[in-house]
């Protein structure tokens, strides 16, 4: 597909990878493989999100739920995120990405810790693509973290009233604006307490396609969709 078919491109896109687990299944392959396939898929659409100067992308990578998953599989997971970084990490110097982390990283052994953190603290200064990645993440707890930060602020007297600006500067994504594209992969009809908040008025585009078949030509397809739709946020247009 040719990107000049692609008008009216978002300034951020978020996206729920799934379809890892069932694409390995389906192949009779160990679940781990699934997920390996899909940093491919990761790579392909981080780099075509540079190309296109898309200034935003976050992933769904590892929710607070998918701890509770077997511990083969979780384990499996963290491995190949610390291969992620370090393979990675060329290219988002060289690409200008900047990496950001949504979610409770505590949560994780101290040594992928300190590489998330020597990661994100080696891009902060790139500029021509912020992406986040959301691991150990859940929307309801980000939201209950910044009531509760609000209301300490408020008690204390640092914030003097309370409204939508306000909220947004007390969620993990304060420095950002919110997704105007939501990819959801593998055909699963719901968020997954993901950017619950985020997510008002933000596109849904759903396609059957699994996660590590979902790559350049299929992350074309849904920007070119978006570029179709006209977004009202609520308010009525004339036609």
């Amino acid at each position: 597909m040719d990107t000049d078919e692609i008008k009216n491109l978002p300034v951020h896109v978020a996206i729920i990878m799934d379809g890892n687990g069932r694409w390995a299944r389906q192949r009779n392959l160990p679940r781990v493989q699934g997920h390996m396939v899909g940093m491919e898929s990761v790579r392909d659409i981080v780099t075509t999100t540079r190309k296109l100067h898309i200034p935003y992308l976050t992933l769904y990578a590892f929710s607070k739920e998918n701890w509770s998953r077997p511990k083969e599989e979780v384990q499996g997971l963290l491995e190949l995120l610390e291969i992620y970084l370090e393979k990675e990490l060329p290219l988002m110097m060289e690409e200008g990405i900047k990496l950001n982390i949504l979610g409770d990283i505590t949560d994780f052994p101290r040594r992928i810790q300190r590489r998330l953190q020597e990661a994100m603290n080696k891009t902060k200064k790139n500029k021509a693509l912020w992406l986040n990645i959301a691991l150990s993440y859940s929307a309801r707890k980000e939201i209950l973290q910044a009531v509760v930060a609000i209301a300490e602020a408020y008690k204390r007297g640092t914030i003097k009233r309370i409204n939508e600006g306000v909220f947004k500067k007390y969620l993990w994504t304060r420095q950002i604006p919110d997704p105007d594209l939501l990819i959801r992969t593998s055909g699963e009809m719901r968020i997954s307490n993901f950017l619950l908040w985020q997510l008002a008025y933000t596109e849904l585009y759903i396609t059957d396609t699994l996660w590590p078949d979902f790559r350049k030509e299929a992350y074309l397809e849904a920007l070119k969709e978006y570029s179709r739709r006209d977004r009202r946020f609520g308010s009525i247009k004339e036609a």
